[in-house]
């Protein structure tokens, strides 16, 4: 629906205005669903029997069909910020899952701009954008199957992205210097018939995501949570627990990430590199760290915010494979990913520091446009440990820009990419006044082309 015709119909809910038939063309009034059916699959259904490698394929193109009674839809369009679920169907490829659960996400980057309300920092008001990120919970209410092996889907609007390319190229330069992170294709979304464009699909951090990625896919996943407090302590049992995301009706213990904690606190400066040997996969890590500084990752975890007295990061999450006794960094949120490359494009994200670089003696400090208070990365004693394997740093990072980064290979994905998704963006722009346009996006994508260069060659 275009923005003006969504202006039109928030009026006339308002006022409880009344259109005559005839005054409205037939092609615009979405399909009316009345209610959520619930059917229940026979195990022949072809989501039963595949596994998540068919949705995250990357030669493909899918599409996901919602449909919702218009009182849901209603509802979530009319405060998104809420994050509420309604129940809905979706349909995927011939087959109908049927309830399921489904609401907009977002951060407050993801809502800026895409909200009725006047204060970006604190989203509020109706939805004014054509598309906002979506997840779907296919565990929802008593179901027990899965769709493709897969919980829940999230989809990315990418809103603030007018190439669509950096969520799916930043998680497939993590993956390739391997790194366990989410995968990423682009996928259609249409909502009640309607078109509503081209989104990312991005896999869920999950048990499922750690089943697929770890031998011993059970253990513990937390969620924005630092090992360590910004005084260099470990936090108390009870805020790790906090921020569990799997595990949770299972009596869990957080004694395995509270130990790191405590030998990383007890480390001194001749013996941290041992001791993130003995908890972390080394190349792991810095190669999460060289692919995280070179495509400027500039609100991931080593970008520490500062309110209220203290200083945390954010938009990562932590993994413990309790067999191999490991902890492992995995990234997430890649919607501002180098955009700060060539110059600061965004003014709330960019860091301060240079990789292993210290301001204002380990004290807040005040930056960029805005005047957000930063904190130096490597004043947490892990991000400082990791500072120290130069030797590992420098060997990485050649491996990278010589292999997943190089010119050859980036170009590839991308022109292969563009060309999976050109017949839909095109759609989009046909159906939607606030798509991006043909010549945007194509500039967009030289735009991205050209940071990745500059990233090569500094």
């Amino acid at each position: 629906m275009t923005r003006l015709c969504f202006y039109i119909l928030i009026t006339c809910l308002i006022f409880s205005c009344k259109k005559k038939e005839e005054e409205i063309p037939v092609d615009v009034i979405p399909p009316v669903v009345d209610q959520v059916p619930t059917i229940i699959p026979d195990g022949t259904e072809q989501y039963l029997n595949l596994d998540s490698d068919y949705i995250f394929d990357q030669e493909k193109l899918h599409t996901f069909e919602i449909k919702l009674p218009q009182s849901a839809l209603n509802k979530i369009d009319g405060d998104p910020a809420a994050e509420e679920y309604v129940e809905g169907s979706l349909i995927f490829e011939g087959d109908t899952i049927s309830p399921v659960g489904i609401r907009y996400k977002g951060s407050i980057g993801a809502f800026v701009g895409c909200l009725s309300g006047n204060d970006w920092a604190n989203p509020s008001g109706y939805k004014t954008c054509t598309k906002l990120s979506l997840k779907i919970k296919i565990n929802w209410g008593e179901r027990e199957e899965k769709f493709y092996g897969l919980k829940k889907i999230q989809l990315h609007a990418m809103n603030n992205d007018d190439s669509q390319m950096r969520d799916r190229l930043a998680y497939w330069l993590f993956r390739e210097m391997g790194v366990p992170a989410p995968r990423s294709v682009h996928a259609k979304v249409m909502i009640n018939g309607m078109y509503s464009g081209v989104y990312a699909l991005v896999e869920q951090v999950d048990g499922r995501f750690a089943r697929y990625n770890f031998d011993d896919g059970k253990g513990n996943m937390y969620k924005e949570i630092w090992p360590l407090k910004m005084s260099g302590q470990p936090h108390s049992a009870q805020s790790y627990l906090n921020h569990l995301e799997t595990n949770t009706d299972e009596n869990p213990s957080v004694n395995m990430m509270r130990t790191f904690a405590q030998d990383i606190a007890a480390a001194d400066d001749n013996s941290i590199k041992d001791v993130i040997a003995d908890w972390m996969n080394v190349d792991e890590i810095i190669s999460y760290a060289v692919v995280d500084r070179t495509i400027r990752v500039d609100d991931g975890p080593f970008h520490w915010y500062c309110s209220g007295g203290g200083c945390e990061s954010h938009n990562f999450f932590w993994y413990e494979e309790t067999a191999a006794g490991k902890m492992h960094l995995i990234p997430w949120d890649m919607d501002n990913t180098f955009e700060n490359i060539l110059f600061n494009a965004n003014p709330v994200t960019p860091i301060a520091d240079g990789w292993g670089e210290i301001s204002n003696n380990c004290q807040p400090f005040s930056s960029g446009l805005f005047g957000l208070q930063q904190w130096s990365a490597a004043c947490d004693k892990l991000t400082g440990g990791w500072v120290k394997f130069e030797d590992e740093f420098d060997q990485l990072k050649t491996q990278f820009v010589e292999g997943p980064l190089s010119e050859s290979q980036t170009n590839l994905m991308l022109d292969t990419w563009a060309d999976q998704i050109r017949d839909a963006t095109l759609q989009a722009k046909e159906e939607h006044s606030d798509a991006v346009a043909e010549s945007s996006w194509n500039s967009a994508i030289l735009q991205l082309k050209s940071q990745l260069k500059f990233a090569r060659e500094n």
